[in-house]
């Protein structure tokens, strides 16, 4: 079983040191979902939504989120992101909105934390933009489908 790098020989929390390790390209990309009723599907693909533009807001909060990271999660190292890309697509079958991030960066560690930050920040917005319509909407299957860069390599899950 592999060890937990943000625990030290004494089992307590720290942050990883990475300053020996290479800078090099690396991506990472998480999608994820938000089911809901079909009525509150159409209020935001049909611009109804009291709040506005409920697609670019998550758009931009997704941004937002992926460049905010280390700022939530307490072990993340401050990256230099130099891409994410955020797409939202309507989806009948679900119904709702699914989500997927891309981010990237040229540095020491990977970018996702930053990713799965972005997936759910948008998803949240979403919620948060159409919670009048409707409180029972469900956030789901957010997941990491791909990383690549540094030591470990690629991932990336077979669908």
């Amino acid at each position: 079983m592999m060890s937990l790098t943000h625990f030290d020989a004494d089992g307590h929390a720290h942050m990883v040191d990475v300053s020996g390790k290479p800078v090099t390209a690396r991506v990472a990309v998480a999608e994820g979902a938000i089911t809901m009723s079909a009525e509150t599907l159409a209020l935001i693909t049909e611009g109804r939504a009291k709040k506005g533009d409920v697609l670019g807001v998550a758009r931009l909060a997704g941004i937002m989120g992926a460049k905010k990271t280390a700022d939530l999660i307490p072990l993340c190292h401050p990256l230099p992101i130099t891409k994410v890309a955020i797409e939202l697509t309507a989806d009948d079958s679900l119904p709702g909105i699914r989500v997927t991030g891309t981010v990237k960066t040229g540095g020491q560690t990977g970018v996702e934390m930053e990713a799965l930050t972005a997936v759910t920040t948008a998803l949240l917005t979403i919620y948060d933009m159409v919670k009048a319509a409707e409180k029972g909407m469900v956030i789901e299957t957010v997941r990491l489908v791909l990383k690549d860069g540094g030591k470990s390599g690629r991932y990336e899950v077979s669908r």
